[in-house]
């Protein structure tokens, strides 16, 4: 059996939406880390992630910059610029806004701050097993919509019943009675129904990846000083 699956970060650890790629089986589950499915006994093939990879020393990652561009002004909002690396051994938010003040000039965000602790848990997986690598890939479930809704950003804010009808809309061709199964189960994967929809999101844009379909914002990636591609993929 060949596995993909999109992942979205929520309280409890990850939300994962797993496609069997031969059968077309959809399933989901609650991962409380991202080595927790990657060390199960058949793990997926390629994993999309909402989750920044490949970072920067200083500045900004030109694919963050991108997407902000290509969202427009409210949806690129949900881009948060990705931490430098340097931030990744910080403890605490004031460390972290001094090391981001000495590599940028700039203190850090709360929102990016508050992602340090999954960047640095699937950057540690990544520097550990490289062979991780080509498996686990960076999405962002903004720029899949975008994508999914014909290359016009989804203004509606994604916790609006307007905006998440809007969101399932445009999954629905691709995954069914899939998104109603799982956003009614929603409370027991402990997360919220537009992390689950971000986690579709994610699945399609991995499906993308998978059969070589996807688009990358920046066309030839830079690598990080670790050998990360910093690049969103679509």
């Amino acid at each position: 059996m060949t596995t993909i699956a999109g992942l979205d970060g929520c309280t409890a650890g990850w939300v994962a939406i797993l496609k069997d790629v031969q059968t077309g089986e959809v399933s989901w589950r609650l991962v409380p880390s991202l080595p927790d499915l990657l060390e199960d006994g058949d793990p997926p093939s390629l994993v999309g992630i909402d989750i920044p990879i490949g970072l920067c020393e200083s500045g900004a990652r030109p694919c963050d910059l991108m997407a902000r561009s290509l969202l427009g002004p409210v949806r690129g909002a949900s881009v948060f610029p990705a931490p430098v690396r340097g931030v990744l051994v910080a403890s605490s938010y004031r460390e972290a806004c001094r090391i981001r003040q000495a590599a940028d000039g700039k203190k850090m965000s709360k929102q990016a701050w508050a992602i340090v602790p999954k960047i640095r848990e699937v950057d540690e997986l990544l520097q550990g097993d490289p062979g991780m690598r080509t498996v686990v890939r960076e999405v962002h479930p903004e720029v899949s919509f975008y994508h999914l809704n014909g290359g016009v950003p989804v203004v509606l804010p994604k916790r609006s019943w307007r905006g998440m009808a809007e969101r399932i809309r445009l999954l629905a061709p691709h995954f069914g009675e899939n998104l109603e199964g799982a956003l009614t189960a929603h409370r027991k994967l402990h997360a919220a129904a537009d992390d689950v929809l971000d986690a579709f999101a994610a699945l399609w844009s991995a499906e993308r990846l998978y059969n070589s379909l996807s688009a990358t914002l920046v066309g030839d990636p830079p690598i990080d000083a670790t050998g990360l591609p910093m690049e969103i993929n679509a």
